[in-house]
């Protein structure tokens, strides 16, 4: 669905809508009004609900923006406001269900009409804050890499790749919208906003002002259950996100993968190193005369291409390590057969470091020559000698400890046991927080791996999660709350 196609939709609830307010209730004052409050807060009940469902997605796109901004203001006049955003990051969490709720509740008041000076300030500041963000967004992709973004004179042409965050997250994972796209529609908003402000004496009231009370009384404490249920007790109900179940990923990742490498490039944009002046010339040019473009004299900004035929998602990065840093994606995407994937986007620890004394033994080789001549080398213990290395210690997450202990490594027991292949992905951490995790909760039978954050925020919302696959399908997938034992996966689905 298209954002078009989804306004469309919206203003036909609307219109249904206005016409039961003005028609059946009589309780409209001015039809644009009426019209405009079912509009906005239709748009607002939606937009709030796609995002209810998957409540860690909106923070981890709230964890994007915090971080961005450290990185911004850290680098310019405004330095002293970079350390509150690590602080804000840490709580995006409920940041994230507070939004969404206040999102939707006030959509709820529009449409009811509750309280017109409170929802018409309460929309219009909501409305800027989402402009200040998606403007934000928008405009770093006039921002070149090295620059930083209140450097304004020393702002170039737009370009997508100079943005660190590429989707403002307003629809969640039902739309991705591009950021202008993103920033017009929040700049549109600002105009019913605004309306909303000077003829707030023309809202209408369609139930009394305690009934509204109840009604937004009982919406809270449902709408706080309904978001807690989507990440801390299960699974989001529903998945928008690529790799829902029954997701064929083995396909997908090859067909976005056929249609990257279709994608030709029609323009260069050249930097000129000497005045730093920026040209932009078609491919086929560039290919005839490339050598009056040295590369001492002119830098490649960037490559303007087509647009693949299928869009890419997170499919075409899926990428999982080995400790010894061998790519095991294969596994998943090209060998038959079915495997469980235990999904960790981060291991929650304390690391600690002291000097300890440890052993090394060191040993020769000796060669013996049997009666008949031929050589054998033996390896034989020398001598033990005892030097001090960096010792890391673990001091895992208590929370993140149980569900390990208690919840996930029985079920792996018995999925081991029936000779399912096991593997744990575990996002940002290296070797030494590997071995650690596999040493400490005696993981056995499981093959650790490495993979990119995100991706695997992306794969499932709980930590650990786990997934289970099947000829290159996502067959499965639960949260650590809801694991079944070993026995009831076995048979279902082996």
């Amino acid at each position: 669905m298209t954002l078009t196609t989804l306004l469309i939709n919206i203003g036909i609830a609307a219109l249904i809508l206005s016409g039961i307010i003005i028609f059946v209730f009589k309780k409209h004052k001015e039809m644009l009004t009426t019209f405009l409050q079912c509009f906005c807060g239709v748009l607002f009940l939606f937009s709030g609900w796609v995002k209810a469902v998957d409540p860690l997605g909106t923070a981890y796109k709230m964890e994007q923006y915090f971080t961005e901004f450290e990185t911004t203001f850290a680098e310019s006049g405004l330095s002293f406001l970079a350390p509150l955003f690590p602080f804000l990051s840490n709580y995006s969490v409920s940041f994230s269900v507070i939004m969404i709720i206040f999102e939707i509740l006030l959509g709820l008041m529009l449409i009811l009409g509750s309280r017109p000076r409170f929802t018409a300030w309460a929309f219009f500041l909501l409305v800027a804050f989402f402009t200040v963000l998606t403007g934000f967004t928008y405009l770093t992709g006039y921002v070149p890499a090295g620059v930083n973004f209140f450097s304004f004179g020393d702002w170039g042409p737009y370009l997508a790749s100079n943005m660190k965050v590429t989707d403002c997250g307003c629809f969640g994972d039902f739309i991705k919208l591009e950021p202008k796209t993103s920033f017009l529609k929040d700049v549109f908003l600002l105009i019913p906003a605004i309306y909303f402000i000077v003829r707030r004496k023309q809202m209408h009231l369609l139930i009394k002002e305690n009934v509204n009370n109840w009604i937004l009384g009982l919406s809270l404490v449902g709408l706080l259950f309904y978001c807690l249920s989507n990440f801390v007790w299960n699974l989001p109900h529903t998945d928008f996100r690529p790799f829902n179940i029954g997701k064929d990923v083995r396909a997908t990742h090859a067909a976005e993968q056929d249609a990257m490498a279709s994608v030709e490039i029609t323009d260069w944009v050249l930097q000129n190193k000497a005045d730093g002046n920026e040209i932009k010339i078609s491919n086929n040019e560039y290919m005839k005369n490339y050598k009056q473009y040295p590369k001492d004299q002119w830098s490649v900004v960037d490559q303007i291409k087509t647009e693949p035929a299928i869009k890419s998602t997170k499919i075409s990065e899926f990428e999982l390590s080995s400790i010894d840093g061998e790519d095991i994606s294969y596994k998943f995407l090209e060998e038959d057969g079915a495997k469980i994937l235990v999904v960790s986007p981060k291991i929650k620890s304390d690391i600690s470091s002291r000097m300890a004394m440890v052993s090394d033994s060191l040993f020769r080789l000796d060669t013996l020559v049997n009666e008949d001549g031929e050589q054998r080398v033996n390896r034989v213990l020398d001598t033990v000698i005892q030097k001090e290395e960096k010792v890391y210690e673990f001091k895992w997450d208590k929370k993140f400890s149980r569900r390990v202990h208690d919840e996930l490594k029985p079920v792996l027991k018995g999925l081991a046991n029936a000779k399912v292949p096991l593997y744990y992905a575990v996002g940002g951490a290296g070797v030494t927080e590997l071995e650690a995790l596999q040493k400490d909760f005696n993981l056995q039978n499981i093959e650790l791996c490495m993979a990119d954050d995100i991706l695997l925020k992306t794969i499932i919302r709980s930590n650990p999660g786990v997934v289970l696959w099947k000829d290159g399908k996502i067959v499965n997938k639960w949260h650590i709350n809801k694991l079944p034992k070993a026995e009831q996966i076995l048979k279902d689905h082996f």
